[in-house]
């Protein structure tokens, strides 16, 4: 019997929920964030550790909510974990512009949705259909605008 993508991909959504990766939290001089979606009580804190390079050594987060918003927690730190600044800009951006959310065209089209399943973002592509559902999205992007606004106004790049 052949699974189809959508189950695969519910699959993907409900192992990172029930089995979250990096769990817990950081101590300073890690940066922190707190989101909180009050439409449906998700709520995530993430801290990142950056290091002199500019690049991500250590991601932990903690919250509770719906499957999509904590799934999609489990699945950003996997994702961005030991990449640079620059790097999560990119992935950032993609995730975005998957979900149907961007600021021009330019960022629309950084995600190719012709390209091999998993090619760009991972286990994150199992939220691409959260797309359909606009109120979805705010739970499917709970993590990652806690990650921007952790890594704040003082980094050498802006998200």
């Amino acid at each position: 019997m052949t699974e189809s993508i959508e189950d695969l991909y519910k699959e993907i959504i409900l192992d990172h929920y029930r089995r979250p990766r990096n769990r817990g939290s950081l101590l300073p001089p890690a940066r922190n964030a707190c989101a909180y979606n009050p439409l449906c009580g998700d709520e995530i804190t993430i801290w990142v550790d950056i290091d002199e390079n500019d690049t991500i050594t250590d991601i932990k987060l903690d919250g509770k909510g719906c499957a999509i918003s904590q799934a999609s927690g489990s699945m950003m730190s996997t994702l961005l974990q030991g990449k640079s600044l620059t790097e999560a800009r990119t992935v950032f951006l993609r995730f975005k512009s998957m979900l149907g959310i961007g600021k021009n065209k330019t960022d629309i089209e950084i995600f190719d949705p012709e390209a091999p399943a998993g090619s760009q973002l991972g286990d994150a592509e199992a939220l691409k259909s959260v797309r359909q559902f606009p109120s979805r999205v705010k739970c499917a992007t709970l993590a990652w605008n806690a990650f921007e606004e952790a890594l704040g106004q003082d980094t050498a790049v802006s998200l």
